[in-house]
């Protein structure tokens, strides 16, 4: 691990894997809080290094120190699953296996909850990181595989890690971003035939509001005919969700049923799907965003986003009961969904469940000011009153 000021979150990480590995190897990059005591409690050995803005380089300086023979790398504001551990310890019995890619599920994030990782690999002189931002060892295992061809990557099917980095602090994100961009622009400026950095840096463009340079990045990223799958499925994805935003639904639809044709874990292509659905519904093509949302929630049952875009949709098509049972899953999935709440409230009111009604909207207020959106409350509140609903409580809580 490489961390700085992880208190918060580095015991949560740290216990999920003290069981199971055989050492802790740590690289603290300028911590001022309680991080370096808190990895020495659980055992790790922690080294200390200036950083340099770049990721590679602080993660190659980790690896110097490990005496074991695999290596699992995770940040402080993630955790291993424990169910996927025998299938980890299991991975690690097969000879010519140089590496193993884990599924990582991003927790609470609203447009790719799933994402591939080269996180498990064979303690290797030749295996290092590359890149300053958005680090991987990738291209160093396609290399080895050149060499020795009996080496082999594996893939785990279920999700190995869960992520809780996304944060609603807009201005450290702010300042994350511009400082990410500024990382990757360099490194792009000795690489320019990189169509991964080409897609990383596209999509941070779009995030910040230059779209047009985004655009223009992702778009070269796949005339470079990249041919690894991910890159070419994030490219697409990339500018489907972008082209969507600008209102060219034609492109955007292209550019998301490129996405989802490429060889990759169905679960990956989750917010592809789903995306592409929201279009559909936003065309008025109720039928079709149906069967698509259909499609998302047999993927991935317990992604609450699903159930509540089928209850938007079968809300849209007339059919209530459908939507009301929608947005209750969507609940049992997510039981802290404002949104869900809220929608669960207009659709038992438009059947006359008005008790049913009022309890779903009092949660919904609720919850709203639990997430800090009192404007979202108040607006909520208002619009209740104005439905003249009988005794509905003037602060509900939950």
């Amino acid at each position: 691990m490489i961390v700085k000021n992880e208190a918060a979150s580095l015991s949560r990480c740290l216990k999920s894997v003290e069981s199971w590995v055989d050492e802790m190897i740590i690289v603290d990059t300028g911590s001022t809080d309680d991080t370096i005591s808190i990895a020495q409690s659980f055992g790790a050995q922690v080294y200390n290094y200036d950083w340099g803005n770049d990721f590679a380089a602080a993660r190659n300086y980790g690896l110097q120190y490990v005496q074991s023979d695999w290596v699992l790398v995770l940040d402080a504001d993630e955790v291993l699953v424990e169910d996927i551990i025998l299938q980890l310890q299991a991975s690690l019995k097969q000879k010519d296996l140089l590496a193993v890619t884990l599924i990582r599920h991003e927790v609470g994030a609203q447009q790719s909850p799933y994402s591939l990782l080269s996180r498990l690999f064979r303690h290797h002189p030749q295996i290092r990181f590359q890149r300053p931002y958005h680090e991987l060892i990738d291209d160093r295992v396609l290399a080895l595989q050149e060499q020795e061809p009996h080496w082999q990557v594996g893939h785990l099917p279920d999700v190995a890690i869960e992520h809780f980095g996304y944060q609603a602090d807009a201005i450290a994100t702010r300042n994350k971003h511009q400082r990410a961009c500024q990382i990757m622009a360099a490194a792009l400026t000795q690489d320019p035939k990189d169509a991964y950095l080409c897609s990383k840096l596209g999509a941070l463009y779009v995030d910040m509001g230059q779209v047009e340079q985004g655009i223009e990045l992702l778009q070269k990223g796949l005339n470079l005919h990249p041919p690894e799958p991910s890159i070419l499925y994030e490219l697409h994805y990339h500018l489907g969700h972008t082209y969507a935003r600008c209102r060219q639904v034609t492109l955007a639809l292209q550019h998301y049923q490129q996405a989802v044709q490429q060889n990759l874990p169905e679960l990956l292509k989750l917010g592809a799907y789903n995306n592409w659905a929201n279009l559909l519904q936003a065309c008025g093509q109720y039928e079709r965003a149906s069967h698509q949302y259909q499609q998302v929630i047999t993927l991935q049952p317990e992604w609450a986003v699903g159930y509540y875009n089928l209850g938007l949709t079968l809300r849209a098509m007339g059919d209530l009961a459908g939507a009301i049972a929608a947005y209750q899953q969507a609940i049992q999935a997510q039981p802290d969904y404002a949104e869900a709440y809220q929608n669960l409230g207009v659709a038992l009111f438009k059947q006359g469940q008005l008790q049913a009604c009022q309890h779903a909207f009092s949660q919904a207020i609720a919850l709203h000011r639990k997430h800090d959106n009192s404007i979202a409350a108040e607006q909520l509140q208002q619009g209740v009153a104005e439905l003249g609903l009988p005794d509905f409580p003037a602060n509900p809580c939950l």
